[in-house]
């Protein structure tokens, strides 16, 4: 869907999407997931925020920056499109060459950077972030701790320039982006790097690739606690019911909400 301002502008966002290669994607997660099933866990997040983003009405496409085949396979499939990470020099280097991609085949889009490990985005919520952040020629919202960053916004004419990494809220800001105050809007900024995090993320509900991972989680009587009844029977139900494919079905519902 494109959006024009009155001045003519096209405000229909690029996003760009970084993903590690499945084996080295969300190591903190190991403790709580275990080293095997860790890769399983971190494509499903990435599935569930692509998924969200495309169904946003202000996102015209996303970019996902990513040199995993397997990862690539998947999310190519979801309508997204995957850029090699040819500057291989780390989180930044990629979301700038994929911001460069993008902006090759549409000068002076609009530009979003978004973490790939938001399971429980939600499209409503993450277009009001984008309404506020076309007010402000760079924004950046924080994460959930208030000490990261899950999405940072470049609006036509103007680089992204990415500081993502560690205390990222502090750098977006000293550097002149403007910090999304937009009330409301968890699920834009639960990513997921640890195994509390998970039970929060679960808490809000999760999309349907995480709904169906997470009864695999060691442990999973014990976090099915942070899910609501219907949740938790949703993600029983994608492990115990086989597709004519012979792959599990995602459940269609949210772990907890819409």
């Amino acid at each position: 869907m494109i959006r024009m301002r009155r001045d003519g502008a096209d405000v229909s966002w690029s996003l760009v999407v970084p993903l590690k290669p499945l084996v080295r994607a969300k190591s903190r997660l190991s403790e709580a997931a275990g080293e095997e099933f860790r890769p399983k866990l971190a494509l499903a997040f990435a599935l569930d925020t692509v998924a969200a983003v495309l169904a946003c009405a202000d996102v015209r496409d996303v970019a996902v920056v990513t040199d995993d085949p397997v990862a690539g396979e998947h999310l190519a499939a979801l309508g997204a499109r995957i850029v090699p990470d040819a500057p291989a020099n780390g989180l930044n280097a990629a979301l700038a060459h994929g911001a460069a991609v993008v902006r090759a085949r549409r000068p002076g889009a609009p530009v979003a950077a978004l973490n790939a490990d938001l399971p429980a985005l939600r499209p409503a919520e993450l277009t009001r972030v984008l309404h506020f952040a076309a007010l402000f020629p760079r924004a950046f919202l924080a994460d959930a701790a208030d000490i990261g960053t899950t999405l940072l916004s470049a609006t036509s004419g103007t680089e992204l320039e990415p500081a993502f990494g560690g205390p990222s809220r502090a750098r977006h800001r000293s550097s002149g982006a403007h910090e999304i105050s937009v009330p409301d809007v968890p699920s834009v900024r639960r990513d997921v790097d640890t195994g509390e995090d998970l039970r929060a993320a679960l808490a809000l509900g999760v999309g349907p690739h995480t709904a169906r991972q997470a009864p695999r989680v060691p442990g999973w009587a014990e976090w099915a606690g942070v899910l609501s009844p219907a949740g938790r029977s949703a993600a029983r139900r994608a492990v115990d019911v086989p597709a004519a494919s012979g792959r599990t079905v995602p459940p269609q519902v949210r772990a907890s909400g819409a």
